[in-house]
């Protein structure tokens, strides 16, 4: 708030009234005012000049150091005034949002030991009412007339002080002292005031949204450069420099940016050249021959036009490497790996063996095949041995051998020209730089397992009907329930890639032959279950346990977590006793498995071919599970 001249003589009356009596006239700025109280309810005395708070030599260097921008840039805007400021007597300084100077431009404010300022924090606790703290308090630019001042010997200059304002945040105060208000026109100090702290913000607020921009460039998964029709890099972004750096257009000793015609071999043949004539390009495929790597791209060049003479003056480009947006694609689908090793539960020794066996097969490169019964956790082990691995940054792609047509495989692993003008990319190149996860490997066809060796064995592949040869870099992990090396002597897996998959092997134990790990697989199952449906979680009584523990699991883990999810379901309360354990799953002893053979087949299958099992889960006889077996045309295995 900038106020009028006001008589320095009623001033004065008003002030010592306050002092000698504890009495505001009604004449007196009501800011003026209420900082006057603050200042005698903390016991600030009215004389002397001495803050209470200074920083020590060390401490003020550090705040300094963290100021050093704002310092910096207010001693540009008044380079051009301090011989106004001598002149007339003025004391400037820049203070921080806590009212600590860290900075006096000129004159001393006030006269302290060895007649320094800097350090000194002025809040209204040190020396009372001023200008610095009615604006700092109001946050609006603010006059104080010198017997308005709290410390007497202040009394014989004025003061105004201009906060710094970053959006709604306070960052600083500019205070200048008039020492003598007669030689100075009041309204030269205030545009003077107003211009440099205004300046300052304005400074202040640029530098804040292109550290943001800077920040925001410095984080996308793009590459972005500003260039010169020269050839010249004046800008790029922190992948643009990774990727100059790998090309060899940025000098190892100097970090200097070489030109771009000295480095891209094809560069006149470019759309970055093309942008130069101001014919912009968006999302277009483009391949960068370099004497280090030729590489391909998806690149956006705009043309930047000068405002006054409307000529291109530089082009913005933004790059993504081809392989880097697969690598994008994978992540978004969310082709990333859901469980680590340290999710395996078990405690014993089976157990331990095959973790420490998965973790030591982790840190390695060979491709890995798991082989085991259905259902024992392949599927996330081989989650885990990615999120172990060098390679847990890079996606983890899963393919189902055993859910695509034998005739449409090959497209889904190596991709596809659709057109001349559409091609995708398959699942191979998806999992480039990360893993590529083969469920029921034994189900790929032989000629499309020789290519898959061969891609594997080159690092390098093509999609179908199309000729580009495209890089790779791919582990493979395979899981299959029979014998794999079985299948490949008899010939009816291709022996080339079984030679690279069965580098690394891991065996699954089956759930019965690890009954010990059956209470912890449980338990943690349920928990699972809870955390994924937001549920509360619910307790396995010992008794439930051991029943789950004496059980055969034909079907193992994968038949173990079937049961516990329609007994976390189907019970009513926290608790899961013995009752409501189903091992049959959804067959339920009061269906209609007398006359329905589909029922009797699921049943049949849950208790894994066993006459007894079943016998004791229908509670029939055996004699009597016999004819059905007959009736339905089951033999015993």
């Amino acid at each position: 708030m900038i106020r009028e001249q006001r008589s320095r003589e009623k001033l004065q009356s008003y002030y010592r009234k306050f002092r000698d009596e504890g009495k505001i006239d009604v004449n007196v700025h009501p800011w003026v005012a209420e900082a006057w109280r603050e200042s005698e309810r903390l016991g600030v005395p009215q004389v002397g000049t001495e803050p209470k708070h200074a920083l020590s030599p060390e401490d003020f260097r550090v705040l300094q150091k963290k100021h050093a921008h704002a310092i910096d840039c207010l001693s540009q805007l008044t380079e051009g005034v301090q011989e106004f400021f001598a002149r007339y007597g003025l004391s400037l300084l820049l203070l921080d949002a806590d009212a600590i100077v860290l900075k006096s431009y000129s004159l001393p404010f006030m006269h302290l030991p060895h007649g320094k300022v800097e350090g000194s924090r002025l809040g209204v606790e040190e020396i009372g009412a001023s200008s610095i703290s009615i604006a700092r308090e109001k946050r609006t630019p603010f006059w104080v007339f010198g017997p308005e001042i709290w410390r007497e010997a202040s009394h014989a200059g004025d003061a105004c002080t201009a906060p710094v304002l970053v959006g709604e945040e306070l960052h600083y105060l500019v205070n200048i002292v008039v020492n003598d208000p007669a030689a100075v026109p009041q309204d030269a100090v205030i545009a003077q005031l107003l211009l440099v702290s205004r300046s300052l913000a304005a400074a202040l607020s640029r530098d804040l949204r292109l550290r943001a921009q800077e920040a925001i460039l410095d984080t996308a998964p793009f590459a972005v450069y500003h260039i010169l029709p020269s050839g010249e890099v004046v800008y790029a972004n922190r992948l643009g420099l990774e990727r100059l750096a790998r090309i060899g257009a940025r000098d190892k000793e100097t970090s200097r940016l070489l030109n771009l015609n000295d480095i891209v071999l094809n560069y006149r043949h470019t759309p970055i050249y093309q942008g130069f004539s101001g014919t912009p390009s968006y999302n277009k495929e483009v391949t960068w021959i370099t004497a280090a790597k030729t590489y391909e791209d998806i690149t956006t060049v705009v043309p930047l036009e000068s405002p006054a003479t409307h000529e291109v003056s530089g082009v913005v480009t933004i790059s993504m490497p081809i392989e880097d947006i697969r690598m994008l694609v994978a992540h978004t689908a969310g082709y990333t790996a859901k469980y680590s090793l340290a999710t395996m539960a078990g405690t014993g020794q089976a157990f331990y063996a095959l973790r420490d066996k998965a973790l030591r097969v982790a840190h390695g490169k060979h491709h890995v095949l798991l082989q085991g019964e259905g259902g024992t956790g392949k599927q996330r082990l081989a989650h885990g041995i990615h999120q172990a691995s060098s390679r847990a940054a890079g996606p983890l792609i899963s393919f189902r051998c055993g859910d695509v047509q034998p005739e449409l495989i090959a497209e889904e692993l190596f991709g596809v020209a659709v057109s001349p003008a559409v091609s995708r990319p398959g699942k191979l190149e998806l999992a480039s730089g990360g893993t590529l996860f083969l469920d029921e490997i034994e189900k790929l066809p032989k000629k499309t397992a020789a290519a898959l060796a061969a891609a594997l064995r080159e690092g390098k592949a093509h999609r179908l009907d199309e000729t580009v040869v495209r890089p790779i870099d791919v582990r493979v992990i395979a899981d299959c329930d029979s014998d794999l090396k079985r299948l490949t002597e008899r010939g009816l897996f291709d022996r080339g890639l079984y030679d690279l998959v069965s580098r690394s092997v891991i065996r699954m134990p089956a759930l019965r032959n690890r009954r010990e790990d059956i209470p912890l697989l449980a338990e943690q199952i349920i928990r699972e279950i809870a955390e994924q449906h937001r549920m509360e979680p619910k307790q396995l009584l010992p008794e439930t346990l051991t029943l789950l523990e004496q059980y055969d699991w034909p079907d193992n883990i994968k038949q173990l977590q079937s049961v516990l999810e329609q007994a976390f379901f189907h019970t009513a309360g926290t608790v899961i006793a013995p009752e409501n354990i189903n091992l049959m799953g959804d067959v339920k002893p009061d269906d209609n498995w007398k006359s329905d053979r589909e029922i009797f087949l699921r049943a049949w299958k849950s208790a894994g071919g066993n006459v007894s099992r079943l016998a004791n889960l229908l509670d029939v006889s055996r004699v009597t599970l016999y004819r059905y077996l007959k009736k339905f045309q089951l033999e015993k295995p």
